[in-house]
């Protein structure tokens, strides 16, 4: 029956793809086994499932598309995945390619979630540090001198994962409360979490490509010692990410439809057939469009 349906729905048209979102998803958990998601991201819907990520393989799928429907899409989003770059570059002529913004606020997050856990000790001297004084020495020389206090502060700092991450202006007072005590207990993580709400703050509140890309060296320049790993990516993809301030691009909607992705799988039990699970995805995304 699925195939029958599949055959007045399937191919896509693609007449109208201008800007095309990729990411990935593991349907099979723990094993390693990635299926390549493709979207249209102006009618934010799914347009095509790759079984698996190697290049080539990818590359020949969207070759399959044909060169008309290729060199009219004008922007591609990924997350930092060089190869998804490079294939771009080499069959959509007249694509930019712009990083999710996301994707890259994954990787500060978890920077800063190490430096709760335990900083860095290579870093210069921290005000109100010694340098070289880890998270886990603090909270042992806290513990031996049993001050009621500061054991609270370092159960906050331990237990303060989700306030350190979301957004502080949406923190409800108990949060905030806690989030005061953890910056209190260590400076380190009190810079870095400032530097964490300046990131945020520079994508929402830049107007334009050129406030973004000033605002954005700046903010790397101050948190380069924080976040090494972070600024090293930022400045790898600094093309791929400035992108963003001109048109406000991003993967969120292919997130959106991953996680749909993953309730259909559970729905059907898993779907052994690849091909079958192909085509019960699309025809969710599309059946009403040819029926309307």
């Amino acid at each position: 029956m699925i195939n029958q349906i599949s055959q007045e729905v399937l191919p896509i048209n693609l007449k109208s793809l201008k800007r095309l979102g990729i990411d990935e998803i593991s349907l099979v958990k723990g094993q390693g086994k990635f299926v390549v998601v493709l979207v249209d991201l102006e009618k934010g819907k799914l347009i095509g499932l790759i079984k698996d990520r190697k290049a080539k393989i990818l590359e020949n799928y969207l070759k399959n598309w044909g060169n008309e429907i290729l060199e009219q899409i004008e922007e591609v989003s990924i997350d930092l995945c060089k190869m998804y770059k490079n294939i771009i570059k080499k069959v959509c002529p007249n694509a930019v390619v712009t990083a999710d913004r996301f994707h890259l606020t994954k990787l500060l997050h978890e920077e800063l979630n190490q430096g709760r856990i335990d900083p860095p000790t290579d870093l210069e001297q921290v005000p109100g540090r010694k340098r070289g004084v880890a998270f886990r020495d603090q909270k042992k020389t806290a513990e031996s001198l049993e001050i009621e206090q500061r054991k609270q502060i370092f159960a906050a700092i331990k237990g303060g994962k989700y306030v350190l991450l979301k957004r502080e202006s949406k923190l409800k007072d108990k949060q905030k409360i806690k989030l005061y005590q953890m910056k209190e207990a260590s400076p380190l993580i009190e810079i870095m979490h400032n530097l964490k709400e300046e990131f945020t703050y520079i994508f929402e509140k830049s107007q334009n490509l050129g406030e973004g890309t000033l605002n954005l060296a700046e903010w790397m320049l101050k948190a380069q010692k924080y976040f090494p790993k972070t600024v090293r990516t930022m400045k790898n993809w600094f093309a791929e990410i400035v992108g963003y301030f001109e048109r406000k691009t991003t993967n969120g909607v292919v997130e959106g439809i991953n996680n749909r992705l993953k309730v259909l799988k559970r729905c059907g039990f898993g779907f052994k057939n690849f091909d079958n699970y192909q085509k019960r995805a699309l025809l969710f995304w599309h059946l009403a469009d040819s029926l309307a």
